[in-house]
Parts: C-alpha cells; sequence; structure tokens
C-alpha cells in the first residue's frame, strides 16, 4: 500500500521523512533489487539503474530538467531512475513498480511545465526515455517511425538528411521530447497549412500496465484514438509513434518584425486579430508580447514571427492585400529550406545544423498558462494588457498568440482528443521567467501571472474556459495535494483540455488501466474506484 509522505524533505541529496524514512529506504532497496532480478532474467546491464547512491543519479535526474520551479517546492526525488535501452527493460520496472505499489512516471524530453514527470507527493521511479531516440524515414511513403525518447530537433535534422522536400508539423523548441509533445497535440509554424503532430500519427507501440507491448490493430482504435492528443502517460508508455510526413517546398519565407507603441503597435496587434486566422493557410503569423526597453525608454515590443511555406514574392502581395498595417517589406524576409527554418526559429539563426542534435536546453524558474480566443480583444483590453506587462521587469514576462483557423477547422472537436479547432481565431501562451537568485520571489511573480490570467477572463473560451493540455496548468481546478484526483475533482481540468472528449478519455481509461497504474497529478482517472 502506497504511503502519502508527510514532512518530506531533502537533505544533502538524502530523501528524509519524519518516522517513515526506514520504510522509504526500504521501498527503494526492495525495488532496487527487484528490478536487478528482473534484468538478470532479461539479460540486461544495470549500469541503467540510477540510484542516491550512485554518483551520476544527481547529472541523470536534472539532465533533462527545463522548469527548476516544480522541483524547487517538491518534497520527493525519485527512489530510482531508469534509463532503458530495451523494452524489457520498461516491463521491469512496470512489473516492479505494480508488485510494490511505487508510483512509476515517464520522462521524454523534460519540458514539462509542472514536473509533473520528475516530482511526486509519493515515492516514486521514473523511466526516463532518453534511449530511446531511433527515428526511421521512408522517403518513398513519406512515412517514419520515431521513438519517444528523441527530441523534435533530431526528428527535423534526420528527416532533413534524407529529404529536401518533406518535413513534420510540430513544435520550434528542438529540445522537446518527442513522447509528450506528439500525444498532447503538437503545435507548430505549419500547423495552419498540416495542423498538428498528434493529427499525423498512424501507428505506435505501447506498453500497457501489464507489460503487454501493442501496435496499432492490437491496442484497438479506441486506445490509439486517446494517445494522440489525450496525453499518453495516462494509458502507457509509448514507446514510439509511426508519423506522416508531410511535403513541402524546396524554400520558405521567414521574417521577425518587432513594432512597438510608438509604431502604432495596439492598433496593428488588434487588426492582426482579425487576420491571422483567415489568411492565406500557407502564412502563419505568430505574435510575442513583451515588455521591453528600447533607446532607454520601457515600452511593449510585438515581435510578428513569421513562417511562409513558399518563396517571398509569393508572400508580399498576400501581406499587402490582407495585412497592409504591417508594413511588410522584401528586406523583412529571409528565404530558405524549412530545416534551417527550425533553427531560425528555435533562435539560432546562423549557426550549424548540428545544433538541432544538442540535447542540452535551458533550464530555468517558469510559470505558464494558456487560453483560447474566439473574439477579438478589443484595443482597450490590449492596453491593459501592456499595463499589466509592465508590471513585470523588462523581458520577464511574455504573452504568445499563435493563430489557429487553416487545417486545423478541417478536423471535428471529437476526431482526436485535442479539441480546439474551428472557431478559435488563436491561443495565448502566458508565461514569467526568473533567475535561481530570485527564486525566493517567485511567489510575486506567480501571483503576477495568475493575476494577469484572472483578468483575461473577460475576453478568452466560456463554458469551459479552455486550455492546451502540453502547457500543463495545477492551477485549473484541483487539489495540489491529492496524488489520486476522483472523476468529479479531474473533470475541471479535464473539460477545459479535452472538453466532451474528456468522458470517452475516462472511458478508455476505466478499460485499459482500471486501477490507475499510470498516474499523475492531472492524468485521466478511471472511473471506477481503484
Amino acid at each position: 500500500m502506497e504511503y502519502a509522505a508527510k514532512g518530506v524533505r531533502i537533505n544533502k541529496g538524502r530523501i528524509v521523512v519524519e518516522d517513515v524514512e526506514h520504510d522509504i529506504l526500504k521501498w527503494k532497496n526492495d525495488f532496487f533489487e527487484c528490478l536487478t532480478l528482473q534484468y538478470r532474467k532479461s539479460n540486461s546491464e544495470t549500469d541503467s539503474i540510477y540510484n542516491p547512491k550512485n554518483v551520476s543519479y544527481s547529472s541523470v535526474l536534472k539532465s533533462t530538467i527545463r522548469n527548476l520551479r516544480p522541483e524547487s517546492i517538491s518534497g520527493q526525488i525519485p527512489l530510482v531512475t531508469i534509463t532503458p535501452v530495451y523494452e524489457s527493460e520498461i516491463q521491469a520496472a512496470i512489473y516492479c513498480s505494480k508488485k510494490l505499489g511505487i508510483q512509476l512516471k515517464v520522462r521524454s524530453g523534460g519540458h514539462d511545465y509542472e514536473g509533473l514527470s520528475y516530482i511526486s507527493k509519493t515515492p516514486f521511479v521514473i523511466v526516463d526515455m532518453r534511449n530511446f531516440r531511433l527515428i526511421s524515414v521512408d522517403k518513398e511513403k513519406n512515412t517514419a517511425w520515431v521513438q519517444t525518447g528523441a527530441i523534435l530537433g533530431e526528428l527535423y535534422y534526420t528527416i532533413a538528411e534524407n529529404s529536401k522536400t518533406l518535413a513534420f508539423t510540430a513544435g520550434t523548441c528542438p529540445t522537446v521530447g518527442v513522447g509528450g509533445h506528439f500525444s498532447g497535440g503538437g503545435y507548430g509554424m505549419m500547423s495552419r497549412k498540416h495542423s498538428i503532430a498528434s493529427d499525423h500519427i498512424i501507428d505506435a507501440k505501447l506498453i500497457d500496465a501489464n507489460g503487454r507491448i501493442h501496435d496499432r490493430k492490437s491496442m484497438g482504435e479506441d486506445l490509439f484514438w486517446a494517445i494522440r492528443g489525450g496525453g499518453g502517460t495516462s494509458f502507457g508508455i509509448v514507446v514510439a509513434f509511426k508519423v506522416k510526413l508531410i511535403v513541402i517546398p524546396e524554400t520558405v519565407t521567414v521574417f521577425n518584425v518587432t513594432r512597438t507603441l510608438e509604431q502604432n503597435e495596439t492598433q496593428i496587434v488588434h487588426r492582426w486579430q482579425y487576420v491571422a486566422d483567415n489568411i492565406d493557410e500557407n502564412l502563419l503569423l505568430r505574435l510575442f508580447l513583451r515588455s521591453i526597453n528600447s533607446s532607454g525608454k520601457r515600452t511593449i515590443g510585438a515581435f510578428f514571427t513569421s513562417l511562409y511555406l513558399g518563396p517571398v514574392d509569393d508572400l508580399l502581395p498576400i501581406m499587402q492585400e490582407k495585412f497592409p498595417e504591417l508594413a511588410l517589406v522584401k528586406q523583412d524576409c529571409i528565404e530558405m529550406p524549412w530545416i534551417e527554418s527550425t533553427v531560425f526559429f528555435a533562435g539560432f539563426q546562423g549557426q550549424s545544423l548540428d545544433i538541432l542534435l544538442n540535447r542540452t536546453g535551458v533550464s530555468v524558474f517558469f510559470k505558464g498558462k494558456s487560453d483560447y480566443v474566439k473574439q477579438p480583444i478589443p484595443e482597450n483590453g490590449l492596453k491593459s494588457i501592456w499595463k499589466f506587462l509592465n508590471k513585470e521587469d523588462a523581458n520577464r514576462a511574455e504573452l504568445q498568440f499563435s493563430p489557429y483557423g487553416g487545417r486545423m477547422n478541417d478536423f471535428s472537436e471529437s476526431e482526436t482528443p485535442f479539441p480546439h479547432r474551428a472557431g478559435n481565431i488563436f491561443m495565448i501562451h502566458y508565461s514569467v521567467v526568473w533567475s535561481k537568485e530570485e527564486n525566493a520571489d517567485s511567489v510575486r511573480h506567480i501571483s503576477w501571472i495568475r493575476g494577469l490570467y484572472s483578468f483575461m477572463a473577460r475576453y478568452v473560451s466560456k463554458s469551459p474556459r479552455a486550455a492546451y493540455f502540453n502547457y500543463r496548468d495545477l492551477d485549473i481546478g484541483m487539489n495540489k495535494n491529492e496524488v489520486n484526483p476522483s472523476y468529479k475533482q479531474a473533470s475541471v481540468w479535464g473539460f477545459k483540455y479535452f472538453k466532451n472528449n474528456f468522458k470517452r478519455l475516462v472511458h478508455v481509461k476505466s478499460e485499459v488501466d482500471p486501477t490507475n497504474f499510470y498516474r499523475n497529478e492531472q492524468s485521466v482517472p478511471p472511473l471506477s474506484p481503484w
């Protein structure tokens, strides 16, 4: 039976729990012994098992953590971290976790807004998928198998090695892990033309709660539906996805144009809302809003960071007709192959494509939230947002407006668990970042973003106020001390992430994992008690 730890603290990397330290140490030893025995049975090497006694334990644990905030407030570290090389090693971890009643968590890239893949309130172990990163491209069939421990940069690089006219639609940060990104949706710079990553998954390999390995045929269409936007870790451990690649032109055009309040920014941003989801679907006009220092003066910067799937001479007439307010000129634009655009949008313009293979990302203290907008925000609303941004230090807080429309509208809300389709003009991503030295003041930063989120309620979707699952937010409708939320508790955030698809996700969960083996603080629960 699991222990809901109380009074947990960390002392020099050692788990300390008043009155129950002996029990936790026993769990750790029992789990290690169980896992070692299972490894021997399958002739696996035990050097992929890290416990706090290992010299590399801390570095392995921290190496892919991108948000330091959850770890800084957690009372637990994993009893063991496993970096399996073979599927049998994953099966061994599942077996021992079930046998000993220890929570199992799965991690791919580590871009985890609330740390649900690497922290817990109960004793737990991590299966880190970093070694499952094989990518196989079939350029004749326009498909690829990609293991879930691969990062987006590795996928993009491998596709480009095989073809100049094949690509994949997914996010802009190259160190994001495929596992979480694909299974939660996967929005990116080509989403208006080619929708999101999960819409292109055509097969998968998954290990269920009993350690059985499935493909699409054996898992069944309900489970296959659930892991394409409903989050894979509620239902099993996804080892690999098979995806349909997209065909792109050899030349694309990018631009990053900045406007400030002194350059009619408020009116331009207001107009953008009437254009972004209706313009040519080959064009995605993404917008970043930050308080900045410009020429020694504090102002608001609007950064129009955009991709057009075609040459600049085709782009300019579209912009002149549909969005002349931005006053885009040819000198603002750069033509390049698609693979170079992935480097551009990652912020590495001019660097070698090899940067896409770098798995070491930047770690910060961070809080993020999300919203969906169905009606344009009026100018007075935008001016209020500027005031909020000016309350934080320059370049610390940001709003990202990501336009929808195009192919995003071609899927029904229920076709996959990802429900945010027709009717959405754009998605808002709110973020605030601070350094380790400033973490003592984290309450102020989190209070700021919560205040802005509360203010924005009048301008965003309602009934439910929707949110993007890949931007996980524990502020949404739950008791943060609840490790196993009930259906009633989970439905508060479940309907925000998935709308009515949440009901079907619960049904699938109840069928494939009725004892709730795969769980975290915002996983899909089964209906029946466990």
